[in-house]
């Protein structure tokens, strides 16, 4: 049996419940071989980001290439890319060797506030990233940042995916889970039409890792073959049943619930 290989570009999280530790838990979940290429260590728990050691630039070259030209590469998801040359290697390594379903996590802050990407990163995420990106997942503080305007309404929402989407993503998932309203409500765009995913708001304060899981699976559908509007709707599912699930671990935000399917399945919900 070949499983479809996604890999992983991002930062580790010692706590668990986000960066390259979510991403890897999700891709188990939804069936594909994960892998990764780490670009910092976080000293990191549910209360936030204590420590930041950013790998240097040519490791994590060094680390996709190996991944690459031996196991090979169905989807890409990048998260935590803490700075401007790491940006412009790992830009260059997916055009070098030409690496599909790339699906680009915005990471700009973590949950707690703390920050993940220098400032003088962004035009660097924005001239030399998004253009080769399929997909492109950025919350609504990230939106905020992207553009410069103001998001308080999903026509907002709307308004945003238009700006990012001509800095050359083909699609732009404006996620709206820090808008209020009973429901949760994603955009995705196309360049062309909208497609809204509203899901009931999950009241729970343990969302640590919740773009990462989201933009995970987004690439673990992708790798497995199906087209971005049924892979975005496959990962708007497996993410609200994680929050509904997420576990009250640590004294700050807990995470998501990677497993809760599987959990469910063989009894260990409790």
């Amino acid at each position: 049996m070949k499983l479809p290989r996604c890999l992983t570009i991002a930062g580790s999280d010692s706590g668990g419940g986000a960066g390259i530790q979510a991403d890897l838990k999700t891709f188990a979940a939804l069936g594909v071989y994960g892998m990764s290429a780490l670009t910092a260590i976080t000293a990191q728990n549910t209360l936030g980001v204590q420590g930041v050691y950013e790998l240097p630039a040519d490791f994590v070259g060094l680390q996709i290439d190996s991944v690459v030209t031996d196991i090979g590469v169905d989807a890409v998801k990048t998260g935590m890319l803490a700075n401007a040359d790491i940006i412009a290697v790992v830009a260059a390594k997916i055009r070098e060797h030409h690496l599909p379903n790339l699906v680009v996590d915005p990471v700009m802050v973590a949950k707690s506030g703390d920050p993940l990407l220098r400032p003088e990163a962004r035009d660097a995420l924005i001239h030399l990233l998004l253009p080769l990106a399929v997909v492109v997942t950025p919350n609504l503080h990230e939106a905020r940042v992207l553009t410069g305007m103001g998001i308080e309404t999903v026509e907002d929402m709307e308004r945003a995916a238009t700006a990012i989407h001509r800095m050359g993503p083909r699609y732009v998932v404006v996620k709206g889970g820090h808008l209020t309203g009973n429901d949760s409500v994603d955009v995705l765009y196309d360049g062309e039409r909208f497609t809204h995913f509203p899901s009931p708001r999950v009241e729970t304060k343990n969302t640590h890792g919740t773009g990462c899981t989201f933009a995970s699976a987004i690439a673990a559908g992708l790798a497995k073959g199906l087209d971005v509007v049924e892979a975005v709707r496959q990962a708007k599912e497996y993410i609200t049943l994680a929050l509904r699930h997420a576990l009250d671990l640590g004294q700050g935000y807990g995470p998501t619930h990677h497993f809760a399917a599987l959990y469910a399945k063989m009894g260990w919900m409790g």
